[in-house]
């Protein structure tokens, strides 16, 4: 059996410092571009140098803006919803470059992502989101079964015969008593079919790291929440969830 991977303890300012170091980085290399072009420009144009000069300015403006935006709400200080809106747009465009310039200084990739779904959650609970219960999709990874269980509960979780040898059948009961919507996902595709199809109006996902950025940003602008499973026998074989962690959370969701 594969040693348990390590629980990490991700720190919020990781994520938020690597993509404030990547956009200073991609600023810096803006303002490179336009000085080696400005005569080039200036020869087609008189005030063409002007004119790409400030599409820069507000392309590295509005990205900064979008980050300390993000810094803001995690404060508690007042936020933009414009920023709010291109949040996730942004992510998504600084992500790979702040992955290869957190390496530079020892940070996996696992790290960058738990550190942005602790700030993803922050902002998810300090905007005092509550919702029906009916209203709460709550979707795992088919790993969360148990790999011998014979019984398909993607799709219908109703399936499971809660033997109680996984969270499966925890989550099961646990829907029964709550009232929310519990959905086993294979994959990506197959999570968004479900989201689409059930409209609810938060999500609270189970997943690994790279599952949950991905998810979180899929989905929105619906307000969505991950808890990191836990892998004992390395990923996406036999994982387990902290329930104590899941009931936690449905508790600060549900009206």
């Amino acid at each position: 059996m594969l040693k348990a991977l390590p629980t990490l303890r991700p720190k919020k300012r990781l994520f938020l410092g690597l993509l404030l170091a990547t956009e200073f980085l991609i600023a810096l290399g803006l303002f490179g571009v336009w000085k080696i072009a400005y005569l080039g420009l200036e020869n087609i144009f008189k005030y063409l140098p002007a004119i790409v000069g400030a599409f820069f300015i507000f392309i590295s403006t509005f990205s900064f803006g979008t980050i300390f935006n993000m810094i803001f709400a995690i404060k508690g200080l007042p936020s933009l919803k414009l920023f709010h809106r291109y949040s996730f747009a942004i992510i998504k465009f600084l992500f790979p470059a702040a992955v290869k310039v957190g390496k530079i200084f020892g940070f996996k990739r696992r790290q960058i992502e738990a550190s942005f779904i602790a700030v993803s959650n922050l902002i998810f609970f300090k905007s005092k989101i509550k919702v029906p219960a009916k209203k709460l999709l709550v979707i795992t990874p088919h790993c969360l079964q148990l790999a011998s269980c014979p019984h398909k509960i993607t799709r219908d979780p109703n399936n499971c015969k809660r033997c109680g040898k996984c969270n499966i059948s925890d989550l099961v009961k646990l829907s029964e008593e709550m009232g929310f919507i519990f959905f086993v996902a294979t994959g990506g595709t197959l999570a968004r079919q479900i989201v689409k199809k059930n409209r609810p109006q938060a999500v609270l996902a189970i997943a690994c790291e790279r599952d949950l950025m991905s998810g979180i940003q899929d989905v929105y602008p619906l307000p969505a929440v991950g808890v990191l499973n836990i892998r004992p026998n390395g990923p996406c074989y036999n994982t387990k969830v902290d329930m104590d962690e899941v009931k936690k959370t449905l508790q600060q969701i549900i009206e």
